[in-house]
């Protein structure tokens, strides 16, 4: 397991574009028959990609989490991008179609995950805080997850929300998660952006062919800079940064939070005439 170390405002400012992408952009998670996770001391986020082909891969527990099993101390959203596949928690198997989302709750010794068919392969991405409270393992199906919509073709950002794990959703002790998918015709994502110093903020973007990027948008307000990625590439956002983006054509995201509070409201606008 990888760990990364967050950079403050100050030194974001003297960074080149390579010191920007090794220390915001995950974009090697994904790997067929693999599991990949990065430790983030921002929040103290585990941010990972689990691609099961020929059968199940457990959760394993990194020597540096000083635990005896992954969710001694933490829980997991987990969210499938790809084929339908299978998460067993505890000798209990849950089925997970694409863009499904599987909350996970401190005390679950063992999770494994598998791909039901390894021709169209599931591909699960994880998130995962520190928990001080044990909730109940919980499917959220994906025409369970009520959308918002949100933006207007006229301002290219007509999208729709649609949040999984939040106060009125799947209940968890810190983490809150969702998916958003642009329309059609549209590629601006979070504008006008925000910031929030309760809680860090991670993207995972998704639906992207080959030859499309996504240009994020980060930094304070009056100190913008952009970090650009493809698909499966995760942006770690934090408090004091925007989170915003523009693609090459439409896309999805899944953004999940952790922190203070899980008001999912709680935000401190940038309007679009402050960014420099």
């Amino acid at each position: 397991m990888k760990t990364i170390l967050m950079a403050d405002p100050v030194r974001y400012q003297r960074m080149t574009t390579e010191e920007l992408r090794e220390t915001f952009l995950l974009d090697a998670l994904y790997e067929p028959g693999k599991i990949h996770l990065n430790y983030v001391d921002l929040d103290r986020a585990v941010v990972g990609m689990v691609a099961p082909v020929e059968g199940a891969i457990a959760l394993p527990t990194d020597a540096d989490l000083r635990a005896s099993y992954f969710t001694e101390r933490r829980e997991v959203g987990v969210l499938n991008i790809g084929g339908s596949g299978t998460v067993t928690v505890e000798g209990k198997s849950y089925e997970l179609e694409n863009l499904d989302v599987l909350y996970v709750g401190r005390g679950n010794a063992d999770v494994s995950f598998e791909s039901r068919d390894k021709s169209a392969p599931a591909v699960f991405y994880l998130l995962s805080y520190p928990a001080h409270a044990s909730y109940p393992v919980t499917v959220v199906r994906k025409a369970d997850a009520i959308p918002t919509e949100l933006g207007s073709v006229e301002t290219c950002n007509k999208r729709t929300v649609c949040k999984y794990i939040h106060l009125e959703g799947a209940r968890s002790c810190q983490l809150v998660m969702g998916v958003t998918h642009l329309a059609a015709g549209s590629n601006w994502n979070t504008m006008p952006p925000h910031t929030h110093m309760r809680r860090s903020e991670i993207y995972m973007y998704f639906n992207l062919d080959a030859g499309a990027r996504v240009f994020h948008l980060m930094g304070p307000p009056a100190e913008t800079r952009h970090i650009v990625l493809g698909d499966k590439g995760v942006v770690i956002s934090p408090g004091w940064s925007i989170h915003s983006g523009v693609g090459t054509r439409a896309y999805s995201f899944c953004w999940g939070m952790g922190g203070e509070n899980q008001d999912y409201a709680d935000m401190d606008p940038a309007p679009v005439e402050r960014l420099r």
